[in-house]
C-alpha cells in the first residue's frame, strides 16, 4: 500500500520490524483520515486479521499505536472503535496547536539561518505548485512539513511529539480545508510566515502561525462544527480571525500589521 511518508513518520512506524503492523496501522489511519472509517465505528480485530492474512497480535499492536495518537479508542471487553471528538474538543486541540506552534515560530524565526530560510522557501514553493493544480492531498502533507520544519528550527524536540499527536487528531475533520478558496488562504499564510522568517521577525511569525491555525479551525467550523459560539482560540487570545485577503497581499507583512 502506498502511504504518505509523512503519515509513516507521524505514526513513528519507520522502525517497526513487523511489516504487518505498519500495513494495518496505515490502512486504518488512512481510513479514518479519508472518512472511510467513521467516528465511533467499531474496528473488528478478527476481520482485520483475516483481511491482512495475519494473527490478531499485529492488529492489536497497530490499534494500540493509533490509540496512543488519539485516533482509536480501546475499551475493556469491547471492540476498539474510531475515536470521536466533540466540537469543543476539536477547538481545544486547535487552541493548543496554535499556542504551542506560535511560541516555537517566534523562537525559530529569531534563530533561523540562511539555510533554514532556504528550506522553508523550497517547501512554500512546493505548496504553490500543489495548490495551483488543486492537489489537496499532497498540499496537506507538504504543509505539515512546513510546520515541522519550523519545529526543527526552533530546536524543541519535545514539542514535536505533542504537535504530531495533536495534528493527527485534527485530520479526520480536515475535509473542509481542501476547498480551492481555503487552499489559497492557507498558501497566503504560508507566504506571510516565510516573509516573517526572512525578516527574522519572531513576533510576526508567531502571529501569522496563530492566525493560520485559527483560519483552519474557522474553515472546519463552517464545514459542520457549531458556529453559534466563538471558538476557544478567539475567547482565549483575542480576535485572530483577520486573514490575509488578496487585497492585502501586495504589501506583504506591512499591510497585515496594519490590519492587526
Amino acid at each position: 500500500m502506498d502511504a504518505p511518508a509523512e503519515l509513516v513518520k507521524l505514526l513513528q512506524l519507520s522502525d517497526r520490524r513487523e511489516p504487518a503492523v505498519t500495513e494495518i496501522a496505515v490502512w486504518v489511519a488512512l481510513g479514518i483520515i479519508q472518512g472511510r472509517l467513521r467516528p465511533g465505528q467499531d474496528l473488528n480485530s478478527v476481520q482485520f486479521a483475516q483481511q491482512f492474512g495475519t494473527s490478531r497480535t499485529p492488529v492489536r499492536e497497530a490499534l494500540q499505536i493509533l490509540e496512543s495518537d488519539g485516533l482509536v479508542e480501546m475499551r475493556a471487553r469491547k471492540r476498539p472503535r474510531v475515536a470521536s471528538f466533540s466540537p469543543e474538543q476539536i477547538r481545544e486541540i486547535f487552541f493548543l496547536r496554535a499556542h504551542l506552534m506560535s511560541a516555537l515560530a517566534q523562537k525559530a524565526a529569531e534563530k533561523a539561518t540562511d539555510s533554514d530560510i532556504a528550506e522553508l522557501n523550497a517547501i512554500v514553493e512546493s505548496l504553490r505548485r500543489y495548490g495551483s493544480v488543486g492537489n489537496d492531498d499532497r498540499y496537506l502533507w507538504v504543509h505539515y512539513n512546513f510546520f515541522d520544519a519550523i519545529v526543527t528550527i526552533s530546536g524543541n524536540g519535545t514539542a514535536r511529539g505533542i504537535l504530531n499527536s495533536l495534528f493527527l487528531q485534527t485530520l479526520p475533520v480536515r475535509q473542509a480545508l481542501s476547498r480551492p478558496a481555503r487552499l489559497a488562504e492557507s498558501l497566503d499564510y504560508a507566504e506571510l510566515i516565510l516573509e516573517a522568517f526572512q525578516r527574522r521577525d519572531g513576533q510576526m511569525a508567531s502571529l501569522m502561525v496563530s492566525r493560520s491555525i485559527q483560519a483552519a479551525l474557522e474553515a472546519i467550523e463552517r464545514g459542520g462544527l457549531p458556529s453559534t459560539e466563538r471558538s476557544v482560540l478567539s475567547r482565549a487570545g483575542g480576535d485572530w480571525s483577520a486573514g490575509p485577503s488578496r487585497s492585502n497581499r501586495t504589501g506583504g507583512l506591512s499591510n497585515v500589521a496594519a490590519v492587526e
